[in-house]
């Protein structure tokens, strides 16, 4: 699942959360500080994580 950068408006703090797809088009996330709904998204680096073995 894509890692999500965002900052909270009303804790002031950058947070980061594992989200699906469906999750963040549809909105439902909020902050896990404050649990506040308004953030704003990031721009960060990309992750991507696999079961396959290097």
């Amino acid at each position: 699942m894509p890692l999500y950068e965002f900052y909270c408006e009303k804790c002031k703090k950058e947070v980061s959360m594992t989200l699906t797809i469906g999750e963040r088009e549809r909105g439902e996330y909020k902050c896990p500080g404050c649990g506040s709904k308004k953030l704003q998204p990031l721009m960060g680096t990309f992750f991507s994580k696999t079961s396959r073995k290097s």
